[in-house]
């Protein structure tokens, strides 16, 4: 019975540590944040609520869509904390994805999310690798109506298949997931990595990595 008991306490014990491995839970019903605060602890700092008021929940301007005139045909409009300032504890944000015929939301990974995509319109090729050793990609083409779902950390993408343009809405479970674009971050982060470093880890020679042009990424 007492093994039994430590059995149950750690797995109690397990458990707790899982539910916040993400954003933690509020201990007040909101915490709009601050317009002018700087600071910063896992959040950002609330402001009265006394002086709160609806606005600081809404925000207007997801049927707008994205600018998609650029290399990679690709826009995003986020709706997080900096957006809706009553999101500030939540733990949850929102995107909209606009994709021109061809265009790609390039690998990239969401360090503190998992990610739900719904296509509202259009036809995306989307996917993502598990980590190693396996590097295995799981990919699929979703059509309008479609929901797909990018683990939290694994490098992922979403690519317009079709011959118009398509739009997306995801939802993330953090109020700050973080974006690290795989190639802009390889490839042009300041300092640069060594050239020696890059084309040994690509196998490619030093003049192709400097022939990559990071501000299309």
């Amino acid at each position: 019975m007492a093994k039994n008991s430590v059995l149950l306490a750690l797995l109690a014990l397990s458990f707790s540590y899982l539910t916040s491995a993400f954003d933690p839970s509020p201990l007040q019903d909101f915490c709009v944040a601050k317009a002018t605060t700087t600071v910063k602890l896992n959040g950002l700092a609330c402001k009265d609520p006394s002086r709160v008021h609806a606005n600081d929940f809404f925000f207007r301007g997801l049927h707008i869509a994205g600018n998609t005139s650029n290399a990679a045909g690709f826009g995003a409009t986020q709706v997080s904390a900096a957006q809706i300032r009553g999101l500030n504890t939540l733990g949850i944000s929102l995107v909209r994805l606009d994709f021109a015929p061809g265009g790609i939301n390039a690998p990239h990974i969401h360090p503190r999310a998992s990610e739900m995509l719904t296509v509202l319109d259009g036809a995306l090729e989307v996917g993502f690798v598990t980590s190693n050793p396996d590097n295995k990609l799981f990919v699929k083409v979703l059509q309008k109506g479609d929901v797909f779902v990018f683990p939290v950390g694994l490098v992922h993408y979403q690519r317009n298949v079709g011959n118009s343009n398509a739009v997306a809405l995801s939802g993330l479970n953090s109020q700050n997931p973080g974006l690290v674009s795989v190639a802009s971050s390889v490839f042009g982060s300041e300092p640069g990595i060594s050239r020696e470093a890059l084309a040994k880890a690509f196998q490619i020679d030093a003049n192709t990595v400097d022939k990559i042009n990071v501000s299309k990424f």
